[in-house]
């Protein structure tokens, strides 16, 4: 029987992206994110820290010569084995803030996709990338941009996010271990950013009194969790996919962007 997996908003999951336009949105901006790392990926061996339910490690195999994908959920680890199978991509759960099961100077790229947010030991965590590249290696970081998504100083209204950065935010936190070669913005024309920009304002003022800043963590997780309780509700029965009008080739991955989603570094090792 095939293993079934639970969207919960942090994954993405192939057969439930088309049920939505927000779904859509962050599926193509998934889906982007793995197409632009591809050019650095071919015919080489790459790490997917955070891989999820392996959608986009099983893109990047089809053109690198192999791929180590790992994630902190077993569930989403063993989705992965029994949805994406191919010789050269291997798939295994770790610990939180654990070490890397590979070697040291062995990865000539490593990816890590809407994976920083979450990471309560950053210094740790990108200490571990850092060891598994080659000198010459390359580390592909993605994450959301808070000033799309938060009033200043505002917490995360995504319960499962610890912390977002902007790209002053997160160069800083990079550079004591990594040189930066580039940091680009990831966008969208304005019928599509508008999709997830509207569902952001949405979020940030409902959320406030649980994610104003100098709360204690706790009452934000405390009152994000009754939020989402509350705003939960059977879902009405599903008559058709959306059918959308746009695709990840409509994603926009530049120096600068009108509206910026995600914020993209590419980076090597400090010597």
């Amino acid at each position: 029987m095939p293993i079934e997996l639970e969207p919960t908003g942090e994954r993405l999951i192939e057969e439930h992206y088309c049920d939505s336009p927000a779904g859509y949105a962050i599926y193509i901006m998934h889906a982007a994110s793995y197409v632009f790392a591809e050019t650095f990926c071919k015919g080489k061996r790459v790490l997917d820290f955070g891989c999820g339910s392996g959608y986009g490690s099983a893109k990047l195999a089809e053109v690198a010569a192999e791929v180590f994908a790992v994630d902190v959920s077993t569930d989403a680890i063993d989705y992965a084995r029994d949805h994406y199978s191919r010789p050269n991509l291997h798939f295994e759960a770790i610990e939180g803030n654990g070490r890397l099961p590979l070697p040291g100077n062995t990865m000539d790229v490593v990816t890590s996709f809407q994976v920083i947010e979450h990471v309560s030991d950053t210094s740790n965590y990108l200490a571990e990338v850092a060891r598994v590249l080659t000198k010459d290696g390359i580390f592909i970081l993605i994450t959301p941009d808070r000033r799309s998504r938060l009033f200043p100083y505002q917490k995360p209204w995504n319960r499962w996010h610890l912390k977002e950065y902007d790209p002053d935010s997160l160069r800083r936190l990079i550079t004591d271990r990594f040189d930066i070669r580039e940091i680009l913005a990831m966008g969208a024309p304005p019928h599509i950013s508008k999709i997830e920009t509207d569902r952001y304002r949405l979020l940030k003022w409902i959320t406030l009194p649980f994610t104003f800043p100098g709360l204690p963590e706790a009452w934000r997780i405390f009152g994000l969790n009754l939020l989402h309780r509350l705003r939960a509700s059977p879902k009405p029965a599903v008559t058709g996919k959306y059918i959308p009008d746009f695709s990840h080739e409509d994603i926009l991955i530049q120096p600068q962007v009108s509206q910026p989603l995600n914020i993209i570094i590419v980076s090597m090792p400090r010597p």
